[in-house]
């Protein structure tokens, strides 16, 4: 049963380590197309929430989102590989700020094909989150479970 947790495991982190690897080959000096493809998004994204919240969000580099983006990727997956619920607490947290940047099908007409395209990677993103969520709670409810080990008590006759 442990090979087969194992396993499932790293099938799961393999959608994050392709994306880190693919993206680390691709990084050069200004942080590859990631970040031209970010770039644009994270714009958008910036001015809905100063415009929403009146909060000005600072600017900040695309290849240092991109070089951070990497890093959680590959040490929420080093780590959740080997059933740590920090691990995968890193990766719910790259999850729940990259989706909705990454796949902004709200700033599109509902009836145009990037809409669909954008909303059906947005849902299986945030089946990836659920799935992580499932495993947390999982772990936890595990360790509160446990039965604590009674000290055995010599017989006495």
């Amino acid at each position: 049963m442990a090979f087969l947790s194992f396993l499932g495991r790293l099938l799961f982190v393999s959608v994050f380590i392709l994306s880190a690897y693919q993206e680390f080959n691709e990084f050069g000096v200004d942080g590859g197309p990631a970040a031209k493809n970010l770039k644009s998004k994270f714009s958008v994204f910036t001015k809905h929430v100063t415009s929403q919240t009146g909060i000005q969000v600072p600017h900040v580099d695309m290849k240092h989102l991109i070089l951070g983006a990497i890093v959680m990727k590959a040490l929420g997956s080093f780590l959740f590989l080997f059933g740590s619920s920090f691990g995968a607490s890193i990766l719910l947290l790259h999850q729940a700020i990259a989706a909705p940047i990454l796949y902004d099908f709200y700033n599109h007409d509902a009836d145009k094909k990037e809409f669909t395209e954008l909303f059906v990677k947005f849902t299986q993103s945030l089946a990836l989150l659920g799935a992580l969520l499932f495993f947390i709670g999982m772990k936890n409810s595990i360790l509160r479970r446990s039965p604590k080990k009674k000290a055995t008590k010599a017989k006495t006759n």
